[in-house]
């Protein structure tokens, strides 16, 4: 039963529960701000169709975000140069990219398209940690969020053929004489038909296929085309078939990899994993036969298939199936409790810090090593380490303890509408606050055990829990499982 509040002070704004879904599916936890920005644009779904345009979502949060950390300018010859000259060591620049996507998560106001750029980041999976990968990784990322939300057909060509991605599976070494099957394997593997779909006389036509793409490493690590490294010659990769003729095989990588992002099986595959990040681990085969039509009925168009999706019945009865993983985890925690990363100004400064508060957690920001990406399933995160991964940082967080350089955090004073409030009142306001949801007996029963103070009692700016007890009245909210699911 909710709790009976006996003051309107106490009460904010609420999403419905369907509302509630919706947004904190596609965003990276529900504020207040949010929650104003959702009844502005007319409700959820209304607000989802905006956010499907970002080009239409003024971001003034990111203002300025690009000169933390200026190295991220520098990508190729200038950012290995600086990492032989160990003026920014390649792991700095690294955990300098996976900060700055902490902070446009945590600040952007185009919530669905970082959610959608972090999912394809993950499919089409490039190490942010390691050498040599890591001096075109930001400019890989970014190629991904530009075509996010468009064609999968175009997302893949892009991906595919990228500096970043080309160095990290030895594809930018890999000539006519000696292919190199990494990329051509995980792409019929990972990013296209997933295994059972294709042989291994496919793979080695598509690593012949992609012969030509060259980065000079350790050079100038400059990208080229070069023709006298393409095999030609016929080839056949499951249905796909070419003369493949010319020693410029750009155009037959182009027509392969058209012909695979239109393949019922990659088809299918898009739509199980949209299917598995936004519904539910085990998603009906009839979601994904229907997501994965609309996938081809609208030429690889990612917007529809994300409409269908959340027009669903079953995405409308996945409340509570789906929880956050480590990164997610720490950028809703910052967010509930209103916690603000300035500009760095020293190694210790929040905006660099948070990056450790992941790893105190489970995972680094794309630091997952293997082609596959981040798992996206909960049996993957719902562990008792995380658990007590999680629970630190949240009382670290509630406390305002760590990081203290370049952050600011909510004064415990400040989290209440006005003084004095009864306890109970103070509860509900903050579960509306925090979690978005009135505060139930249970909750306010784990509030009281928590603090050891009685629903009717009287708080007031000087009562205790303002001066020194805050950290275990905030924790409680934060430690729920309405905080820890999607």
């Amino acid at each position: 039963m909710p709790v009976a509040t006996a003051s309107p002070r106490a009460r904010a704004r609420l999403l419905g529960a369907s509302e509630r879904l919706l947004v904190g599916r596609f965003s990276y936890g529900i504020t207040p701000e949010l929650a104003r920005q959702v009844a502005a644009r007319g409700g959820a779904r209304a607000w989802f169709e905006w956010q499907l345009s970002p080009g239409k979502v003024r971001d003034p949060g990111l203002r300025g975000l690009d000169d933390w950390w200026p190295g991220l300018r520098f990508s190729g010859a200038q950012a290995w140069k600086r990492n032989v000259d160990q003026v920014e060591p390649g792991w700095v620049h690294t955990a300098n990219y996976q900060r700055w996507l902490i902070q446009r998560r945590l600040r952007s106001r185009r919530q669905l398209l970082e959610v959608m750029t972090e999912l394809w980041e993950h499919h089409f999976n490039v190490p942010a940690n390691g050498d040599p990968q890591f001096v075109y990784r930001k400019a890989y990322g970014d190629t991904i969020r530009k075509r996010a939300l468009g064609s999968f057909e175009e997302l893949l060509k892009a991906v595919v053929t990228h500096p970043s991605m080309l160095i990290y599976l030895s594809q930018a070494v890999s000539t006519k004489e000696h292919p190199n099957e990494n990329l051509g394997r995980e792409l019929l593997e990972l990013h296209t038909v997933g295994r059972g779909h294709h042989t291994e006389d496919d793979v080695k036509n598509c690593a012949r296929v992609l012969t030509g793409y060259r980065i000079d490493l350790w050079n100038t690590w400059e990208a080229s085309y070069q023709r006298s490294w393409h095999w030609t010659g016929p080839v056949t990769v499951l249905e796909f078939t070419d003369p493949n003729a010319s020693t410029d095989g750009q155009a037959v990588t182009g027509r392969l990899l058209s012909y695979l992002a239109h393949h019922p099986a990659t088809a299918q595959r898009v739509a199980r994993k949209l299917a598995v990040k936004f519904v539910s681990d085990d998603p009906p085969q009839g979601l994904v036969d229907r997501l994965a039509q609309v996938y081809l009925d609208e030429g690889t168009q990612i917007r529809p298939v994300l409409r269908a999706l959340v027009d669903s019945a079953e995405f409308k009865a996945s409340a509570g199936q789906k929880i956050r993983n480590p990164v997610e985890d720490v950028i809703a925690s910052c967010r509930a409790l209103g916690v603000r990363h300035t500009r760095p100004t020293e190694d210790a400064s929040g905006a660099n810090a948070v990056l450790w508060q992941c790893t105190s957690v489970g995972v680094y920001p794309h630091g997952w090593p293997r082609p596959d990406g981040l798992p996206q399933t909960n049996g993957a995160w719902a562990t008792p380490a995380r658990m007590m991964g999680s629970m630190r940082l949240h009382f670290t967080l509630s406390g305002g303890w760590w990081p203290k350089v370049d952050t600011r955090y909510r004064k415990p004073a400040a989290w209440a509408p006005d003084y004095p409030i009864r306890f109970d009142d103070l509860v509900d306001h903050l579960s509306r606050r925090i979690v978005h949801r009135r505060a139930t007996a249970e909750l306010l029963q784990a509030c009281s055990q928590a603090t050891g103070l009685s629903p009717d009692e009287r708080i007031t700016r000087d009562h205790g829990l303002v001066k020194w007890g805050f950290p275990r009245l905030l924790v409680t909210f934060l430690d729920t499982p309405d905080f820890f699911a999607r």
